[in-house]
């Protein structure tokens, strides 16, 4: 598959980059239907830049410090665009983006959260799965929506979670977990297997 067949992606980060890499890994392969062409990070030193510009990607740092949520969805807007971005992977993204922002690229954002969803939406999922008694937790790739981590699921990988277990074992399976989910869901949303209709994930 050419550069030019490929899907451009926008990842933003603000930490360090552990999925971006996994997904930098996957786009470096001839057939994978995707390439990286710009990350965003609106933290000034978060890892994941260094891994972005080690891999050839350009990256952008643009600051959500002193500015309305609206105004940095903006400036992230016109970099996307510029960029040619036609799919938003959120890697680690500490910010909430705005019901405009997620409209305006309704169907073409996608992120990963640490718990099998719709279960344990939000933050402090390992500790809230431990302090539940789970037996099970996993990692989900979904489509994103205005509401937080409620978008319909592309993929999910199950972890079991085991009797020793502190929320830093626990993350760290279900991380493991993470970094071959997102490629393979991001492979079914490029081509095309796993479409946003009518509010649902819809496999073709």
């Amino acid at each position: 598959m050419t550069a030019a067949h490929k899907i451009p992606v926008g990842v933003l980060i603000s930490g360090l980059g552990n999925n971006l890499q996994a997904l930098l890994d996957a786009s470096s392969a001839e057939s994978f239907p995707a390439r990286i062409v710009l990350v965003i990070s609106n933290i000034e030193h978060a890892g994941g830049l260094a891994r972005a510009s080690a891999a050839g990607v350009p990256v952008q740092i643009i600051t959500h410090k002193g500015k309305t949520r609206e105004v940095f969805d903006a400036q992230v807007d016109a970099a996307l665009r510029d960029a040619g971005v036609e799919l938003v992977c959120l890697a680690g993204f500490m910010r909430i983006l705005s019901d405009g922002f997620v409209r305006a690229w309704e169907s073409k954002v996608i992120n990963i959260h640490p718990s099998l969803l719709p279960a344990y939406r939000g933050t402090r999922v390992h500790e809230r799965v431990l302090e539940a008694g789970e037996k099970q937790s996993g990692a989900s790739v979904h489509f994103v929506v205005p509401e937080l981590d409620a978008g319909p699921v592309i993929a999910q990988a199950p972890v079991p979670v085991l009797a020793t277990d502190t929320p830093e074992t626990l993350a760290a399976r279900v991380l493991e977990a993470e970094l071959r989910l997102y490629p393979t869901a991001l492979r079914l949303v490029c081509e095309g297997r796993v479409k946003l209709e009518n509010g649902a994930a819809v496999t073709t």
